[in-house]
């Protein structure tokens, strides 16, 4: 009787657990085009941006912005 008690209680701790947040695109999906700023204060778009081989997008979260 235990064991079936158990088995409920990790199960209903897993259901209420939220949905994992959505970060970015997949890997291989296209981003759609953007246009901002950068550190320079110089618009920039997709366009201006990607090269002959493509672009690599790094976007890093900070907390002591």
């Amino acid at each position: 009787m235990k064991w079936a008690l158990a088995v409920l209680t990790v199960s209903s701790a897993l259901a209420q657990q939220p949905p994992p947040v959505k970060t970015g695109p997949e890997v291989g999906q296209k981003i759609p085009a953007f246009e901002a700023m950068d550190q320079n204060g110089k618009l920039q778009t997709l366009e201006s941006l990607r090269g002959p081989k493509g672009l690599v997008l790094l976007f890093v979260r900070s907390a002591d912005w």
